[in-house]
């Protein structure tokens, strides 16, 4: 078993560490009524966006997420979150040293030595993987820490991301070359981490849309067309039209009962073994 395969089949436990340190560190993380801004990169960035409209919809306070390179130094925020794997970034670095001292800062990362470039520093260290391999479980696990945080239970979260890691993967999935996924709310962020994953680790076509906005058609790729290549997946519910345009289409519609978080783990675990064909070609 490889080492990444190792760490992506070590989620749920990831998981459950991270519940009980979003118990043990409350008063490092964003307190209710408080304005956060949450920022990353990549998929760090993708766990900001899924947390920032989380939080809002469960009440907690206004809540944006920016990308390390696109923060707004004009707005006012009683707490910044910084979400990054190996805590050197230098336009992370930059970031929080140009806000240190005007706004509250909590860092989360998965380096164990990583420098103290905020007010608190939240260390992940168990959810450490290579920078050349995939990237699973950290931005997972600060997803599920966040999610903690904000009061929600990760029972089922855990027990749907074993069942997503046992499952055999369908040949359909398998053989495909074009992927949509989508995703509402929160769920957004989700579907945004999938389609990174697929381009940036596959090389294939991927691409992420808010599902109301979406329009089947829209994600035909340049070139001749095998419909059985394509997929549309989605992230909670699926809406009614679309299951039909999918079948019309000819493409195969994936969508589950799991938690999406979960439902996340079967797209990285497809990811590798895409990257895995490809190297082997």
């Amino acid at each position: 078993m490889s080492s990444t395969t190792q760490h992506l089949e070590g989620q749920p436990d990831c998981w459950t560490r991270a519940a009980e340190l979003a118990a043990q560190h409350r008063a490092l993380l964003p307190q209710r009524g408080e304005r956060v801004a949450v920022v990353g990169s990549g998929a760090s960035y993708a766990m900001a966006q899924a947390y920032a409209a989380l939080r809002e919809e469960r009440g907690h306070g206004e809540t944006d997420a920016f990308s390390a390179s696109a923060y707004l130094y004009g707005r006012e925020y009683d707490r910044i979150v910084a979400l990054t794997r190996t805590g050197t970034a230098p336009v992370m670095l930059r970031l929080l040293g140009k806000v240190h001292g005007s706004v509250p800062s909590t860092v989360i990362t998965a380096a164990a030595d990583a420098p103290d470039i905020a007010d608190h520093t939240l260390r992940l260290d168990f959810t450490a993987e290579p920078r050349e391999t995939i990237a699973t479980r950290f931005p997972t696990t600060v997803l599920a820490l966040l999610r903690a945080h904000l009061g929600e239970r990760l029972d089922d979260a855990t027990d749907d991301a074993q069942e997503a890691i046992d499952e055999a993967l369908e040949p359909a999935l398998l053989g495909a070359r074009r992927f949509t996924f989508l995703g509402s709310g929160w769920t957004y962020g989700i579907a945004e981490a999938a389609a990174q994953l697929m381009r940036d680790n596959a090389d294939l076509w991927a691409q992420a849309y808010q599902g109301p906005e979406y329009r089947p058609g829209r994600d035909r790729a340049p070139g001749p067309q095998a419909p059985d290549e394509q997929v549309t997946w989605v992230f909670g519910e699926v809406p009614a039209r679309l299951a039909e345009a999918v079948r019309e289409g000819g493409g195969t519609l994936v969508a589950s009962a799991r938690d999406p978080l979960a439902d996340l783990v079967r797209v990285q675990r497809l990811a590798l073994a895409a990257a895995r064909r490809e190297l082997a070609l």
